[in-house]
């Protein structure tokens, strides 16, 4: 699980539902910020995919330009390993959100990423 800083790790911690392992990337490329490619832990991600033994790539950076500029550098750097699936978090409304007040963006995602009805309910 590709996370942004430690606090991202604590995040998924306290909801006890990953039991995988994680990636600190020490931040997320920012041009702007004057933060690139290599000032991250990216190099090092590839390197632990390279080694075997990693069959899923959990892309968890924040919904923003930077994080979503990230991800897929990432994507773009780890796509050469054929057997390897990367995903991302899922993107959407937020619970107890109502849709008049929610982005476009958001909206159109939940509607790209929905899910059947009867698998939330067996959670």
């Amino acid at each position: 699980c590709v996370v942004e800083s430690v606090k991202d790790v604590m995040s998924f911690e306290n909801t006890g539902q990953f039991a995988g392992v994680y990636h600190v990337l020490g931040g997320v490329i920012s041009p702007m910020d004057g933060v690139g490619p290599d000032q991250l832990s990216i190099d090092s991600l590839v390197a632990r995919v390279a080694a075997g033994g990693v069959k899923e790539v959990i892309l968890a950076l924040s919904a923003t330009m930077e994080g979503e500029t990230t991800n897929f550098y990432i994507f773009r750097r780890l796509a050469e390993f054929a057997d390897l699936r990367i995903t991302q978090l899922a993107r959407g409304v937020s619970v107890g959100n109502e849709i008049e007040y929610t982005d476009e963006i958001t909206l159109g995602r939940s509607l790209l990423n929905r899910t059947l009805f009867t698998d939330s309910i067996r959670r």
